[in-house]
Formats: C-alpha cells, sequence, structure tokens
C-alpha cells in the first residue's frame, strides 16, 4: 500500500527529513536547478569555455534543467557529443538524462527505451554503478505502469549488482520497495523477506523513521495474512514511533487500511475497532481529510452489516467534513442538504441495482469493442510516434554532425556567421603572417609510392601540422597537393601573430627534420621548405556549394615567393616580418641581402631560426 500524498505533506513539515518509505525516491532522482542551467546554456552558446569541458558542461546543464524540452533538448546533445569523443560515462548521462526528461513529460514508453539504451552501455562498458542505478530506474517506471511483475524483476536485479559499498539507504529503499511490489501481488513470505533486510539497515544505521515505516509494511503483511496479534505488535510499534515525528496522517491511513482488510473478510468488530481509532485519532490533532476517510470507511462498514440508518448518518458526517475543510459552520447548512440529494440517490441506486446489472453487461461487451478500437489506434499512433522519434533523433545527430564538421573546415566565428546568415562578407585584415610550406622533390618522390602510401605519408605529416597550429592558436587555410598554407592574425586580429607564426614554422622544420632522421620512421621522408611574409590581407568564402574559405592579397603571393626563395630546412622571412620579429629575442636571423623573387622583383629576406633562450620541443 503506497501512500505518495500523505508522506508528501509530512516531508514538507519535517524538512526533507523523511524520504517515503512507501513509494520511496528513484535512485536517479532529478537534481534540478534552474538558475545553474541557465547560466550554464550561456556559456555554451557563446562558446566561452575550454572544448575538454564541453561534456562536464552538457552534463551539468540537463541534470539542473526544469524544462523537459530544454532537458531532452540538452540530453541529446549530450549523447551526440559523448559519442563523438568516445566517453561512455557521459554517453550513459545523456540516455539516463533522456530517460528523465520523457518520464517527467508522462511518456513512460519512451522513458524506458532511453534507461534500457542506458543500460545497454552500462552493461557493455561494465559500469558498475550505473548498472544497479539505471535498474532501479527501469523498475520504478514498471511500477508506475502497474506491472509489478516485471517491477520486481528490476529491483531484483539492481540489488544483486549492489554490494557492501552502496549507500545504505539507497539498499534498504529498494529492498522496500521491492517488498512491497511482492505485497501488492500478494506475495505475503517474500514481502516479509524484503521488509526483514530493509528492517535490518534501517536499524543498523539507526534511522528511527525508516525502521517505523517498514514495521507498518510488515503489520500490514501480517494483517493479510491473517496473523492479527503479530499484525497489532508491528503497527502499534509503527504508531509509537511514528507519533514522537507527529507523522499522524500516515498513522490514520494505517489505521484505515487495517480496518479494510478485516472489511472484506466480513470481521466488522476488528474492521469497526481500527476505523475508530483513526477517526480518534484524526479528529484528536484536527487531519480534516482523515477524518472524512474514517467517516466513510464506517459508513461502509455499517452499510454491509444492514445498518441504513448508521450508514447514513456516518455517510452524512463524511460529506460535512469533505466539503468543509475551510470552515465546517460556514458550509454545514449547504452540505446537509447536498447530503439529504446524495442520501436519496444512494437509496435509489440500491433499488436499481438489478437492473444495472444488465445494462452493465451491455455496457461491458460494448466497451469492450471501443477498447479494441482503440488498442488498434493507439498501436498505429505509437508505431508513428516510435518512427518520428527515430527521425528526430537521426536529424539531431546529424546537424550536430554538420557543425562540427562546419567548424572543422572554417574558422569558428565564420561558421557562426554563415549560419545565421547563409553568407559571409569579406573582411580585410590590415597586418597577417601568411605560412607556406613545400616538400622538395615531391612529385618525384611520390612516383615510386603507391597511391596508398603517398596519402598515408601526406596525411601523417599535415595532421602533425595541424597540431603544430592549434598549439600555436594559428589558422589553417588550405593544402594544395604537398603545399600546407597557414595564417596567423585572423579571424581575430592580434599583436603577436609573426611571433608565433614563425614558431610554428620553426617547428614544422625540426618535425620534419627529426622524422627524416628516424629509422624506425616507415612512411615516406621528405625535405620541406617553409617561407612566411606579413602584411594585409582579404578573407572570404568563395564557392556556392562545396564553399572554401581563403586568403588574398600581394602579401600571400610574397608569401608564396618566401617558401619558393628559400633553402632545404630553413625558414625564410621577409623583410616586412624580420621589422616585426626584431624586438623578440627568441631569435636569431641571417640575413641574405636583395634575392629575385620570380615576378616581384628583389626582395630582402632573412633565414630565421630559434636562439639558446628558447628550445622547441622538437630540438
Amino acid at each position: 500500500m503506497k501512500h505518495r500524498n500523505s508522506i508528501y505533506k509530512f516531508i514538507l513539515k519535517k524538512v526533507y527529513l523523511l524520504i517515503g518509505f512507501f513509494c520511496l525516491l528513484s535512485i536517479a532522482s532529478f537534481a534540478q536547478d534552474q538558475k545553474l542551467s541557465d547560466s550554464l546554456i550561456k556559456i555554451y552558446k557563446t562558446g566561452d569555455y575550454e572544448q575538454e569541458n564541453e561534456l562536464e558542461i552538457l552534463q551539468t546543464i540537463a541534470e539542473s534543467e526544469t524544462d523537459t524540452e530544454k532537458l531532452l533538448t540538452y540530453s541529446l546533445q549530450l549523447i551526440v557529443a559523448a559519442k563523438t569523443a568516445d566517453s561512455a560515462i557521459y554517453e550513459f548521462s545523456g540516455y539516463l538524462q533522456k530517460g528523465n526528461a520523457y518520464q517527467l513529460k508522462g511518456d513512460l514508453t519512451k522513458a524506458l527505451e532511453s534507461y534500457f539504451d542506458a543500460a545497454k552501455l552500462a552493461s557493455k562498458t561494465n559500469l558498475k554503478d550505473e548498472k544497479s542505478s539505471i535498474n532501479i530506474s527501469i523498475a520504478d517506471v514498471y511500477s508506475i505502469m502497474g506491472d509489478s511483475d516485471t517491477s520486481v524483476k528490476y529491483y531484483r536485479i539492481a540489488l544483486k549488482l549492489m554490494d557492501k559499498d552502496s549507500d545504505s539507504i539507497n539498499l534498504a529503499s529498494a529492498q522496500l520497495n521491492l517488498g512491497d511490489e511482492f505485497y501488492k501481488q500478494k506475495e505475503l513470505d517474500s514481502a516479509l523477506v524484503y521488509f526483514s533486510e530493509s528492517g535490518k539497515i534501517f536499524k543498523a544505521i539507526n534511522y528511527e523513521l525508516g525502521e517505523a515505516y517498514n514495521l507498518g509494511n510488515v503489520g500490514l503483511v501480517y494483517a493479510e495474512k491473517g496473523e492479527n496479534i503479530k499484525a497489532e505488535e508491528n503497527l502499534n510499534s509503527a504508531v509509537e514511533t511514528l507519533e514522537e515525528f507527529e507523522a499522524y496522517s500516515a498513522i490514520c491511513e494505517y489505521l484505515n487500511a487495517m480496518s479494510k482488510i478485516y472489511e472484506d473478510r466480513n470481521e466488522k468488530d476488528k474492521a469497526l475497532e481500527y476505523a475508530n481509532k483513526s477517526l480518534q485519532l484524526a479528529e484528536k490533532y484536527g487531519l480534516k481529510e482523515q477524518v472524512s476517510d474514517s467517516y466513510q470507511k464506517l459508513s461502509s462498514i455499517y452499510e454491509k452489516q444492514g445498518d441504513i440508518k448508521k450508514s447514513f448518518s456516518f455517510y452524512k458526517t463524511h460529506i460535512i467534513y469533505r466539503d468543509s475543510v475551510n470552515s465546517i459552520k460556514t458550509f454545514q447548512q449547504r452540505a446537509n442538504e447536498r447530503t439529504e440529494h446524495e442520501v436519496d440517490q444512494k437509496q435509489v441506486e440500491v433499488d436499481l441495482l438489478s437492473q444495472q446489472q444488465k445494462i452493465q453487461k451491455i455496457i461491458g461487451v460494448v466497451i469492450g469493442i471501443v477498447l479494441l478500437l482503440i488498442c488498434f489506434l493507439a498501436y498505429t499512433l505509437f508505431k508513428r510516434n516510435k518512427f518520428m522519434r527515430k527521425t528526430n533523433e537521426i536529424i539531431a545527430f546529424e546537424k550536430q554532425r554538420s557543425e562540427d564538421l562546419l567548424k572543422n573546415i572554417l574558422p569558428e566565428e565564420t561558421a557562426l556567421e554563415l549560419k545565421e546568415n547563409g553568407s559571409v562578407k569579406a573582411k580585410k585584415f590590415e597586418s597577417v603572417s601568411v605560412l607556406f610550406t613545400d616538400f622538395k622533390g615531391f612529385t618525384k618522390y611520390s612516383e615510386s609510392l603507391t597511391p596508398e602510401k603517398l596519402v598515408e605519408s601526406i596525411d601523417f605529416y599535415f595532421s602533425k601540422f595541424d597540431e603544430i597550429m592549434g598549439k600555436h592558436g594559428l589558422e589553417k587555410i588550405k593544402t594544395v597537393g604537398d603545399s600546407y598554407m597557414c595564417a596567423g592574425g585572423l579571424p581575430f586580429p592580434s599583436d603577436n601573430h609573426p611571433l608565433k607564426t614563425c614558431l610554428a614554422a620553426i617547428d614544422i622544420v625540426q618535425f620534419v627534420t627529426k622524422t627524416k632522421n628516424d629509422s624506425s620512421h616507415e612512411l615516406a621522408k621528405f625535405d620541406i621548405r617553409v617561407g612566411i611574409n606579413t602584411g594585409p590581407v582579404v578573407s572570404g568564402i568563395v564557392g556556392t556549394k562545396k564553399f572554401s574559405y581563403d586568403i588574398w592579397g600581394d602579401t600571400v603571393n610574397v608569401a608564396s615567393r618566401m617558401e619558393s626563395s628559400g633553402e632545404i630546412g630553413k625558414v625564410n622571412i621577409s623583410e616586412t616580418t624580420y621589422q616585426l620579429l626584431t624586438k623578440y629575442h627568441e631569435f636569431e636571423f641571417i640575413p641574405r641581402g636583395a634575392i629575385e623573387a620570380k615576378g616581384k622583383g628583389k626582395i630582402n629576406m632573412y633565414f630565421v631560426t630559434i636562439g639558446n633562450q628558447k628550445q622547441s620541443i622538437y630540438a
């Protein structure tokens, strides 16, 4: 027997000291904090966070969000991001929060689907604690749905997964819930076994309130078994403790439940005894709802005894209390009139009972036909909703993948502008450092390689170049064949881009040199030239289908000439870049004088190397 409302009111009265032992809280409870969620959503949307914190931010948003639609959205984003990062624990959290969202929406079927996805992941990746908690969540949903057999199955799985290190309250709660499911199924011996286990835990941790509700449940089982002495002993013990915590409404519910059990067995004296005890306690503490329930119970008992006069009298008082929660005296006359009418209607119902039974048979047949039609319609809608759910999940996943791909192709600022406006305006940057690389003799060398080895080799070098760009905060522009192009100072202007670009160039040269000298390296080994020039450029996107981010201007052309006019294993820079680098002590410069550059005439060039003050990671 579960009394959610009465226990919830008692929780409020005791400032959440009571968990509610007739229907204990789920282990996977929702720890919601809307202010925290709102603040994190702002951070997430602006992108003002380190990339490695993305999963934690999404998880915290999902755990804190109170709006079910937003909770569903961010749990889906968490799943997608976790899959991309190959993080099982965050992916599990995403499926759990997705199930919580559907449970809050009342869609128990979809909640179960999400919980099962989480359970499958927890089992596959051997997440021990998560396997236990998700099985309790599944059991709770089946209990809500009224499927006690399945609920029992999953409570047992959860308990089997728990060990001595598990939280005592959670363990005892799961056992008490399982015992309650057995009680509902009338499997009383099994219910007693689990009530006994939960009672031992509550006693071991000296949780008096838990012990009291455990005793009350045991008392109900003994009453159902007909062992009245044991039932009364347990109920009396429970009532004594509950009185200390002022849980009078729960006590009244216990007594009325006992009265109902004896009423069903036609033990009218016992039924009257417990109903009267409940009534006396409710009247003593002014519990008007419980007073009303007790009078209704007494009315029912006397009606079955054939004492219609007393039954009507108690029923009338029940109506008075039911309708006079705020003020009995003000509404008493109105309640008397309404009661008389209800009493008359009740007598008419008794007289017409025989005729109603015949009508009910006809109605039952009609209802059966209607239910069949409803079931068919519900099945059709279920299939359609399932298809739509799968479609929406695929769309959400692909959308996330598309956004990630777009950010890989374009600078983040440019990608956001393209998403919002559908186009990107060209932008001029007054000072940008452009870097070009080229492998010497690549065309000739590639003729001796298979296409697979060639692509694998280029990917090896360019992947490392990408890593170096990330290290120094540069923007990769494009690759053309064996040529790699990047820039510093865009899309966000900075003062130190010549420094960062030059450091990146030296890292590239040292990496390629180290790879060439590595006897264990099995891929192609190349020599490389690197050139840098600094000046104004214009950036933008070209194309309408396979669009590309690129930069233009004489600065780009001169940078290309710096590379082609350079030498193997050296970084060749222009006069402009040299002037900007002289203020840094990291570098040493070798003047080359004015050298003829194709299409540009003579240009002052310099070789640059790292000084003793700073050593590269590849040195």
